[in-house]
């Protein structure tokens, strides 16, 4: 079945007749798979034979329903459909419908699948598992449906239903859909693994090998894809999808068009053998192939074949007609071409293909009027019929034909491009974008470009057009994707050598020249390379070798011209002139509109190559000493040239022969007449220049010849030849170093004046000006060595998209093998995950440094051997990017695999005091305090002044409950550095969990004893304000942290504590229930109601002066921002943080703060299940002391819960793991004294309220009051009177004091 289905989605339906024949001699007459034979022999045509086929099985249970669908799918597809037939298996299929089995619905979903009707077989495949309960098959069916359905929402779902199909057992189709997903997510390496588990357990199974050959080349590996094409072929030797496969890759990667025809027959015989009735398939193969071949008329007669069969098949197809109409005009034969289109617009009059071959053609044949019309007609319909590459491309073609401007002809061109490649977006590689990249297409775009390009390189001084990056761009695309297209590669190169990149345009020759040694016209590029080097040798080498694979090239003007050009250099004047002679004699070269009388090359000579055989021969007769001949030449080129675009260059070089002749007034005369708006401009200026400073001697005027140019013409290349005429006449540097400045605005190319800018640009700390430099050096260049540089300095100015698209170009170069390449490409990849953290791209970052600790490994493999020296630095280096991927994994809270790379950072550095410090505090947030202890331990003995270790320590033996020693490790920090602040505030925190807070001010009595400024310390305000706040006296500890509010270390912690005062001044459980009545009158009283809404106001003022500089920050604001909405009690803002709280937990696995927001949310909406159940997730994960806090909250809460409850005993234990670590909290001694009290167990009530009170320092009355209430229950009436008299003495309104227990206290001691 699995088989079928892959057949028939894939559309090759011989196949199915054939496989589903297989199948019946094994299994007899199985109606399935007479159901699929016949579905096969349908849709090739064979419309009656499929019916009697069909009507031998409908009543047959199993395939009853998929019989009648297709029974109506035949009658509705022949040419005369049997109406009644129709209705009568119409309502048949409605009565079966209501009684059909598993099976039948089923295969009745199956088929409406393969029909591409989604909907309706999702309905059929919903049915059967609803009544028959989820069938296996069912879920893998659907999973299929979603999948293909064309709705990302349905495809995202897909993968759940396949895994539901396959839990116990692994089912083909099942993984075949999961490998499907995987392609259709781009995670081609996940679905290739699932392919090879589907070929280890199925290994009989074809269609995992074509899907496994085609997921190679959409990861870019040929070598492999070309491997499994092979061992599909010795598996099937007529297997077409390897066929097709090898003779793509001799098109696309070889360039081998010979053995490509060959394989092609070999695939077209494997067509009629296999699939002889398939147009679709025919018009497919033939599509790739034409668009691949550059035009070579062996490939084009075979796809013509192919298209010719398709059309024989199904000739009411319009767009196969459309196509052979394409097919016979890239064989150059364009009446035959128009007859197609006609043919098509016969068959379908709407189509706009047809239309656009016909334009295509009469551009061809100079029918200008009609295809402007044609064209008009189709750009006022394109918003209705969409965008068309090729529209606009005909359009440009027209412009140029029409002699519009240059702009518009270049926007229409860049257009065309833009349309043509959006189509591209999200294709793999693979036939599909090897045919909607179309690289003929793209080469015509090309050649137009190119008509408006000089034939000359740019100087070294000017940046290249833009037009020619823009070019380069398309072919890099072209050839990197088909680098067998030699036409591609050789554009390549020419363009490469017009933007003045001599060096890749040679890489490029030498491509095309090593795939074809007898390329003409990659031959003459060489030559003309090699003569811009001055490489005379080499020159006339491939002058030689030109001529030697095509003498026609001696009809070419460009080959004499590079000859002469070579004679004239060797200094073989007369030569020279001989050879120019020659070329001057040639068809074309005279009259500006001889060419069009003429046929073939002739006609297509440039008019810039015929304007410098003019100049170079009345050069070479100058050079000769015989200037009446030159002056004869001369007015020969101003007489052919008059009017045209290359006149002022004629005129230039007459300013040159008068200058020769001695006549300076006539040749500055000459220069003077052309004006800035003409071309050419720029090169009279600088000839003009040169004529006053060499022949006139006058530096001023000189000088002002660059200025009337920069003013008239401001650009980089003029800007700089100012500042080297300044240079030149001496004058003052600064001068120039300006005009640099004003240069490299605009220029994009030198990068060695780029780096001397930049040292004086850092020197200046002029970093924003430094970055553009930089920038405008790499932008068309590979000095990678400048990216890093660049990149750290964007990151300095937190530009990081900039800085991450500077290193991504160096990483996205060919990967070097050599040592040095590989350090700075790992340096890159760390750099980059430094940038994408700051981004707050993670996933990015971890990513980028996965990749640096591979590239890092084989760095250290190599360095032993190359660099020895280098060893310990590149171990150190190793050891970061592994402390680097941990410090990401821990803030993920991957913490196993944060203790894997820390620990595998020490085994290249053991005694690195970070990363040991870094492993130890994160075997602590593990709660393995043992290993934690010994990483401290091992950290003390390298480094016995380690403050961060030293303090670690303290914390590890307070939780082992050694409180001596803890504060004794502390106080060994505190008595080298009394205002030591930050170890003061963690001294304070460990006191108060270890139960001595009193010890406290003496410790800041030291601090204050040491320094006279001390209370102006924001650090002490800070631990002043933390001490009063942990001993219940809130508004001094406000006061205190305000006075470090403003501080830059000690300002944000000052106001989150602050935010926490204002939103739960006395420290109550947020949310809980127990104490919540227990003050009624005073709860809501106005004056206190007033209060909370001031102190919420205050909160929401202080939180804007937050600005947290971490991922976690960001999340720790979020939490206090929606504590305020929730601290107004109002429903509406309650279930806005309860939202924000979800969504962080969402997004942070297991975020304490969130999870406890959430269920303090649910409190206070009155959910209390839905808060348990957060609070009971909390309760079963292991402490950490960042998050200390928030797990007392909710062991708190979680308690109050359990109190409400009844269950004493669950909350009890949770209370007595707050005290475990925290001996200081008032409100689990509260809430253990109100269990005891419930309990009537008085006097244990009794202690735990004392404990309360001493702790929260004598200041809490409701506390105060239940303690003297249970020393009035439990007969000791002084000690109740004793407290009474301090809380009326603080609280002299107290409800219920005095009346309830004094009174009775005083009573019971009387009697």
């Amino acid at each position: 079945q699995a088989l079928i289905s892959y057949y028939c989605q894939e559309r090759y339906f011989h196949h199915v007749q054939l496989a589903a024949n297989e199948g019946l001699k094994k299994y007899g007459n199985d109606p399935v798979l007479i159901f699929f034979r016949a579905y096969g022999i349908l849709m090739e045509d064979q419309t009656q034979e499929a019916i009697r086929e069909l009507e031998a099985i409908k009543d047959k249970r199993e395939v009853s329903l998929c019989t009648l669908i297709a029974l109506i799918y035949a009658h509705k597809k022949s040419s005369n459909p049997d109406r009644d037939a129709v209705q009568e298996l119409d309502a048949k299929l409605k009565e079966d419908r209501k009684s059909a089995g598993q099976k039948a619905l089923y295969f009745a979903g199956l088929f409406l699948w393969h029909l591409g009707r989604h909907d309706k077989a999702r309905e059929y495949i919903d049915r059967m598992m609803k009544v028959f309960n989820g069938a296996k098959e069912g879920w893998i069916l659907k999973g299929w449906i979603d999948l293909t359905c064309g709705r990302e929402a349905y495809a995202k779902k897909s993968i759940k239903c396949f895994d539901e199909g396959m839990q116990d057992a692994k089912n083909i189709f099942a993984m075949m859909g999961r490998a499907s997903y995987f392609e259709m997510r781009q995670n081609y390496s996940g679905a290739l693994g699932t392919v090879n588990q589907v070929i280890v357990n199925f290994p009989g199974f074809l269609p995992a090998f074509i899907k496994k050959m085609k997921l190679q080349l959409a990861l870019q590996d040929w070598e492999q894809t070309i491997e499994t094409a092979q061992r599909l072929l010795e598996k099937d030797n007529h297997n077409f999808e390897a066929l097709r496969m090898l003779a793509l890759h001799h098109v696309c990667r070889e360039g081998n068009l010979n053995e490509a025809a060959t394989k092609l027959g070999d695939l077209i015989s494997a067509l009629d053998r296999c699939e002889p009735h398939n147009p679709e398939l025919f018009c497919k193969i033939a599509l790739a192939f034409s668009r691949m071949c550059g035009r070579n008329q062996l490939i084009l007669k075979q796809t013509q074949a192919l298209a010719d069969r398709a059309f024989s098949m199904s000739s009411h197809d319009a767009q196969l007609a459309t196509e052979l109409g394409y097919q016979v005009i890239l064989q150059g034969k364009t009446k035959e071409a128009v007859k197609w289109y006609k043919t098509a617009m016969t068959l379908d009059e709407t189509s706009i293909c047809a239309l656009t071959g016909i334009i295509r053609c009469q551009l061809i044949e100079g029918q200008l009027e009609d295809a402007e019309q044609q064209l008009e007609f189709l750009n006022e319909i394109q918003q209705s019929i969409g965008k068309s590459g090729e529209l606009s491309y005909l359009r440009a073609v027209l412009a140029v034909k029409r002699n519009r401007g240059q702009e518009e002809v270049i926007n229409l061109l860049n257009d065309a491009v833009d349309t043509h490649f959006s189509s591209l977006q999200g294709l793999p590689l693979g036939v599909q974008y090897f045919e909607k990249l179309n690289p003929d297409f793209l080469l015509e775009i090309i050649r137009e470009y190119l008509i408006f390009y000089p034939t000359q390189p740019v100087a070294s001084s000017q940046p290249p057009c833009p037009l020619l990056k823009h070019c380069a761009s398309v072919l890099e695309t072209v050839a990197k994707t088909v680098p067998g297209l030699l036409e591609a590669v050789y554009l390549m190169a020419k363009v490469k050598y017009l933007a003045g990149d001599v060096d890749a345009s040679q890489h490029s020759l030498q491509h095309c020249l090593e795939q074809n040694p007898s390329y003409a016209d990659a031959h003459l590029l060489a030559a003309q390379v090699y003569l811009c080097q001055d490489n005379l040798k080499l020159c006339s080498q491939s002058l030689e070798l030109c001529l030697s694979y095509n003498f026609e090239v001696r009809e070419h003007p460009v080959y004499h011209l590079i000859k002469a050009q070579i004679q004239k250099k060797m200094g073989e004047s007369q030569e020279a002139i001989k050879t120019l002679q020659m070329a001057m004699s040639l068809p074309g070269m005279r009259k500006v509109g001889s060419s069009t009388k003429s046929k073939g090359k002739k006609n297509g000579i440039a008019l810039t190559d015929r304007v410098s055989i003019f100049l170079e021969l009345a050069d070479a007769h100058s050079i000769n000493g015989e200037q009446h001949e030159a002056a004869k030449v001369m007015q020969d080129a101003i007489n052919e040239f008059c009017g045209t675009p290359e006149e002022l260059r004629v005129t230039i070089a007459n300013a040159d022969l008068a200058l020769i002749q001695g006549d300076i007034e006539l040749a500055l005369s000459m220069l003077r007449n052309i004006s800035p708006d003409q071309p050419y401009f720029v090169q009279a200026k600088e000839k003009m220049a040169d004529v006053y400073l060499y022949h006139r001697k006058d530096k001023k005027l000189y000088a002002s010849c660059y200025r009337d140019l920069v003013e008239k013409h401001p650009g980089s290349h003029t800007y700089l030849l100012l500042g080297d005429a300044y240079m030149n006449i001496q004058e003052p540097a600064e001068k120039s170093i300006v005009l640099c400045q004003e240069s490299y605005k605009k220029n994009q190319k030198k990068v060695l004046m780029c780096e001397f800018m930049v040292k004086n640009m850092k020197h200046t700390k002029s970093f924003v000006t430094a970055i553009n430099y930089y920038e405008a050096a790499l932008k068309t260049g590979q000095q990678n060595f400048l990216r890093y540089d660049l990149a750290e300095l964007l990151l300095k100015l937190k530009q990081y998209e900039k800085a991450e698209i500077v290193l991504q170009q160096a990483l996205d170069c060919e990967p070097a093998n050599d040592l040095p390449a590989l350090m700075e490409d790992c340096r890159c990849q760390v750099l980059i995950a430094k940038i994408y953290s700051k981004m707050e791209k993670m996933d990015e970052a971890i990513l980028s440094l996965q990749r640096a600790r591979e590239v890092q490994a084989r760095v250290l493999k190599r360095v032993q051997l190359e660099q020895p020296e280098a060893v310990p630095t590149q171990k150190q280096f190793a050891a970061e990017i592994c402390a680097n991927i941990a410090k990401h994994s821990t803030a993920q809270r991957d913490y196993e695999k944060a203790i894997k790379f820390y620990k595998e950072a020490l085994v290249y550095c053991e005694t690195d005091n970070k990363v040991m410090l870094e492993l130890a505090r994160l075997y602590l947030e593990q709660d393995d305090i043992d290993a934690s202890q010994h990483q401290c331990a091992l950290l003390l003995k390298i480094d016995q002044n380690n403050e961060a270790a030293t303090m670690m320590m303290a914390d590890l033996l307070f939780r082992k409950q050694d409180y001596d020693q803890a504060v004794f490790h502390f106080q060994q920090l505190l008595e080298r550095k009394p205002d030591n602040y930050a170890t003061l505030s963690c001294l304070i925190d460990l006191l108060r969990r270890a139960g001595k807070l009193k010890e406290v001010p003496g410790f800041l009595d030291i601090a204050e004893k040491h320094s006279s400024r001390a209370r102006l310390e924001p650090g002490f305000n800070y631990c002043k304000g933390l001490y009063l706040w942990y001993t219940g006296e809130p508004n001094d500890a406000l006061r205190h942290f305000n006075k470090a509010r403003k501080d830059s270390d000690w300002g944000q912690n000052a106001i989150y504590n602050m935010i926490e005062i204002c939103l739960n001044p006395d420290n109550d459980t947020v949310g809980g229930e127990v104490f919540e009545n227990l003050d009624g009158d005073i709860g809501n009283s106005t004056e206190k109601q007033e209060s909370e809404q001031l102190a919420v106001r205050t909160a929401e003022k202080l939180l804007k002066e937050l600005k947290p500089q971490t991922p976690q920050g960001h999340f720790q604001l979020r939490i206090l921002e929606n504590y305020c909405f929730m601290a107004t009690k109002q429903k509406a803002n309650v279930e806005r943080a309860l939202t924000a709280f979800t969504e962080i937990a969402t997004v942070e696995k297991d975020h304490i703060p969130a999870l406890l927001g959430m269920a303090t949310a649910y409190m206070i909406l009155k959910q209390t299940p839905k808060a348990r159940n957060q609070l009971k997730r909390i309760a079963k994960m292991n402490w950490n002391a960042i998050d200390a806090e928030d797990f007392e909250k909710s062991w708190l809460l979680l308690a109050d819960i359990y109190i409400q409850s009844g269950k004493y005993d669950m909350a009890g234990e949770l209370l007595k793991r707050c005290l475990r670590h925290n001996w200081s909290c008032c409100k689990a001694y509260e809430y253990m004294g109100y269990i005891m009290e419930k309990e009537q167990a008085y006097k244990d009530a009794a202690l735990n309220y004392e404990m309360a009170w001493n702790y929260g320092n004598q200041t809490n009355p409701t506390i105060g009051y239940k303690l003297a209430f249970n020393y009035l229950k439990a007969k000791r009436y002084v000690d109740a009177i004793d407290i009474c008299h301090k809380v009326l003495g603080a609280h002299p309104d107290y409800p219920k004091m005095r009346k309830d227990i004094l009174d009775k206290a005083r009573a019971a001691l009387r009697s």
